[in-house]
């Protein structure tokens, strides 16, 4: 049935899935095989984890597929697209809060932990006692000197460079989208790959940031709490640009294979506005982590 034999009021409920409950088993046999392999010697015990991988994928491009061939039947109506952004909204505030999670961790060790370790207010027994001589300095990798002596990233190298390519990325992104609205498909096209070119230098510079900190810096993820929250932090922004520049490459995809209207494209706008939070996120990061 076509959305133009749905009623404006008429919620599209879709046909029963076999999705969930495969991506239920995916996700069971992902983690037993997680904790077979931690908790034993066998070296096939790895392959139970990357079967419960390849079952996860599997779900996911068939449920995503099925969403992307109700949305071009035009099956869909107002209410449905409320029900997706909706659910893009909360998906990206939850995604806030875990970063926010760990830039408190940041804040709580630079403005508390260590400052107390140092002597300052009532930590003043602990450090002569425990860590005498020990200066509540930042960056530091603790009372323990844990890893040795290491040097920190220079935030006006690879990190700048980093931080143009976002900002960049964020415009080409934002101009696809006008270039859809306006349809034009030739120019959006052109600004999609841009902005996946964009986030694929980003994630080769990240590469060689993270190369350059370990052999030449000897800034470790062992070497204390900076190093615990640098790469933390670092780390899973990234996995967050790669996961971003893999959606954005679909999109292109799919706007190549024609899909997407000017008056219905909330799957190329739920992609932007997953990446314009990247965007954001990273300017905490090169502010709070590499400058200050």
């Amino acid at each position: 049935m076509r959305m133009s034999e749905l009623s404006k009021d008429q919620y599209y409920v879709p046909h029963l899935a076999k999705w969930p409950i495969v991506g239920s088993i995916g996700l069971t046999t992902t983690v037993l095989g997680a904790i077979n392999m931690l908790n034993s010697e066998n070296p096939g015990t790895p392959w139970v984890m990357y079967l419960g991988f390849a079952i996860i994928l599997f779900m996911m491009f068939g449920w995503f597929g099925d969403v992307i061939k109700e949305s071009e039947n035009n099956l869909y109506n107002t209410q449905v697209d409320t029900s997706f952004r909706m659910g893009m909204v909360w998906f990206i505030f939850s995604e806030v809060m875990f970063f926010a999670g760990f830039f408190g961790a940041l804040f709580y060790a630079r403005t508390f932990s260590v400052p107390w370790l140092g002597g300052e207010g009532t930590g003043l027994a602990t450090n002569e006692v425990l860590y005498p001589g020990y200066e509540g300095v930042w960056p530091t990798n603790g009372p323990g000197d844990l890893n040795g002596h290491y040097d920190i990233i220079d935030p006006y190298h690879l990190p700048l460079v980093n931080t143009l390519l976002l900002l960049t990325s964020s415009i080409t992104i934002t101009i696809a989208h006008h270039a859809l609205r306006a349809n034009n498909r030739a120019q959006t096209i052109i600004w999609l790959i841009a902005t996946v070119i964009l986030g694929a230098i980003f994630l080769y510079y990240q590469a060689e940031e993270y190369i350059e900190a370990y052999q030449q810096l000897n800034l470790k993820l062992s070497s204390g709490i900076y190093g615990s929250t640098f790469f933390m932090l670092t780390g899973f922004h990234g996995m967050h640009v790669t996961l971003g520049t893999i959606m954005i490459a679909i999109i292109t995809i799919r706007v190549i294979k024609g899909h997407f209207r000017p008056e219905s494209h909330f799957g190329f706008e739920a992609v932007a506005w997953y990446w314009h939070f990247v965007d954001v996120v990273w300017l905490g990061l090169f502010i709070f982590v590499y400058i200050l």
